[in-house]
């Protein structure tokens, strides 16, 4: 039997080569490709992260999230630049995580979304 061909009992006279039906899955090729496209496009700004002194990253996050606590109005913006960079690196490291590194990680992104919402819609 060729390869791509299903075989069908047809009665008595034996069996058949149909062709097989395509399996193509839509969702399993973009989930398969998604991920090296998404790291080969954020390649170059990792580079440049790591080329950094390791302070600078922290440091700039932190002056972000404190900023974005004390500017009132608008201040809510630079919690959504971090939340979207702690979710972007998140996602980038999944694969490398261990199950606890992966909680603690997710309740970070969790509790500056939540910040951030609280900024962006105030009580009063």
């Amino acid at each position: 039997m060729r390869k791509g061909y299903r075989a069908v009992r047809t009665g008595s006279t034996g069996y058949a080569a149909w062709p097989a039906p395509p399996r193509a899955h839509v969702a399993c090729a973009l989930v398969s490709t998604l991920r090296p496209r998404v790291e080969s496009a954020s390649l170059p700004v990792i580079s440049w992260l790591n080329g950094l002194p390791r302070a600078v990253p922290f440091l700039a996050i932190l002056a972000l999230m404190v900023a974005g606590i004390l500017v009132p109005g608008w201040g809510w913006l630079l919690l959504l630049v971090v939340v979207l960079f702690l979710v972007w690196t998140f996602y980038l490291s999944w694969p490398a995580l261990d199950a606890t590194n992966k909680l603690m990680r997710g309740t970070v992104i969790v509790l500056a979304l939540a910040i951030t919402v609280t900024q962006a819609m105030p009580r009063s």
